[in-house]
């Protein structure tokens, strides 16, 4: 009977830790830093949006966001110093250099923190949303190259019965990885087609103003555009008013942009502009925050979240697609 009294104590005992393992678990309380390739960049305020958004949710997270000033070497060393301080226990960024960050995500794999990659892969290999880099716990992203030849392909459909068919390409920066991808992949899709004329390339540094100088650039040189096809919504921003400032007939030109924000959406359900790439960075957002508090919990998150999977609308948005999602806003001003 002594024995039987004793089993059931420390049967007692054992549930009793494993509930408060579990309470210890719910009750802990995290800091998460978020590295944004730029803090002024509105697609990055919707990311830290919906980080806010499920740290809110889940009650024992707090935030802090950083600017990586659309600098690789800026984000780095920020990082870098954040990982030394022991202040943070999770990292979420948005990489400037999807391949040269790769050192300092070593870093933090050593530190056993986890980290999630939102809006593109790290490693050298764009194409894979795969973790690649010791220290990504999870990749919350689409394929960008897939995205780019989507709205390539369907450039070649609107210019089937144009000949020729000028065609401006703004992407923000070819020095970056993922904008050189991006421009690469429009240029394998659109190059296959004799009727197709690429006549310049600009670079918007996903800022509307700049796009616009470009754009004035480019207009001065040509004076018959019929697409311009574009990485970003904050480019065709800009590339509108050089279009209407050259007496251009906007709606004339087929406008092709990138990221499905709120501009976008009602300039495509205006008539204006034709079609954007969907990204969706407030879901985004909090997609990668529940992925690292799931990994600080001891549990194991996806290691692969495909935006253009779990999107609340298809990849490419256009006046059909916004006419069978009347709801749909998009996540972000631009």
């Amino acid at each position: 009977m002594l024995k039987k009294f004793h089993m059931l104590t420390a049967a007692a005992a054992l549930g009793l830790a494993a509930f408060t393992n579990t309470a210890a678990s719910q009750d802990q309380e995290w800091k998460v830093a978020f590295f944004a390739s730029s803090a002024q960049n509105g697609f990055n305020q919707a990311v830290y949006e919906g980080i806010k958004n499920k740290a809110q949710e889940l009650g024992n997270v707090e935030t802090a966001i950083y600017d990586g000033q659309f600098d690789a070497a800026q984000q780095y060393s920020q990082i870098e110093d954040v990982l030394a301080s022991g202040e943070f226990d999770g990292f979420i960024v948005v990489p400037n250099d999807t391949v040269g960050i790769a050192g300092v995500v070593e870093m933090v794999a050593e530190t056993g923190k986890p980290l999630a990659t939102a809006l593109f892969p790290i490693g050298s290999d764009l194409s894979q949303l795969e973790p690649q880099v010791p220290g990504v716990t999870t990749t919350v992203a689409g394929p960008p190259a897939d995205g780019a030849r989507k709205q390539a392909e369907d450039v070649v459909e609107y210019c089937a019965d144009k000949n020729p068919c000028n065609v401006v390409i703004i992407v923000g920066q070819r020095i970056f990885p993922f904008d050189n991808l991006r421009y690469e992949a429009y240029r394998e899709v659109l190059d296959q087609h004799d009727n197709i004329e690429v006549v310049a390339t600009g670079e918007g540094n996903y800022d509307p103003d700049k796009s616009l100088t470009a754009m004035q650039d480019i207009l001065q040189a040509n004076s018959n555009v019929d697409v311009v096809l574009t990485n970003a919504d904050q480019h065709l921003i800009g590339v509108e008013i050089a279009l209407e400032a050259a007496g251009y007939d906007v709606p004339e030109v087929y406008l092709s942009g990138g990221g499905a924000a709120s501009v976008a959406v009602n300039a495509i359900r205006e008539g204006r502009w034709d079609v954007t790439l969907a990204h969706f960075p407030v879901s985004m957002g909090e997609y990668a925050l529940d992925a690292v508090v799931q990994a600080l919990k001891g549990e194991t998150p996806p290691s692969v979240i495909n935006m253009d999977e779990v999107g609340p609308v298809p990849p490419l948005v256009n006046a059909k697609v916004l006419e069978e999602h009347p709801d749909f806003e998009g996540e972000w001003a631009q």
